[in-house]
């Protein structure tokens, strides 16, 4: 069963038209603002998306969820940390980009950025 997309009007342009956006969207901004900062490994997902994505049906919104009530978003993102880097410092800065980039891109305001720490990766410490 396909999942159902929500869509959220973010401009009424009158007789012209209106320009919506899908909450996958919105999702996929903000992980690809969130792996642009250094000491992010990567996003974390979950049993089923790491299932689906062997599948060969990978998204980009993996381990982030989008609230938008009205024209408000809220953004809780889980992600893979980089052995050796500062998480306050790392998920701070992923907290303003995340922020910066879906303004930006969709002219709705963000009212938070959750940053849950899934694990810390050690790929690059094995061979030391």
């Amino acid at each position: 069963m396909a999942e159902k997309r929500m869509t959220y009007k973010i401009q009424d342009l009158g007789p012209v038209g209106e320009v919506h956006v899908a909450d996958e969207v919105v999702a996929i901004i903000a992980g690809l603002a969130a792996t642009e900062v250094d000491g992010v490994a990567s996003m974390a997902g979950n049993i089923t998306y790491d299932l689906v994505s062997k599948l060969g049906m990978k998204t980009l919104s993996k381990g982030v969820k989008v609230n938008i009530s009205g024209d408000v978003i809220t953004v809780d993102l889980s992600l893979n940390i980089k052995y050796g880097k500062n998480i306050l410092e790392t998920s701070k800065t992923v907290q303003e980009k995340v922020k910066s980039s879906i303004e930006t891109m969709t002219g709705l305001e963000v009212s938070e950025v959750n940053i849950n720490i899934a694990s810390v990766d050690m790929e690059n410490e094995k061979g030391k």
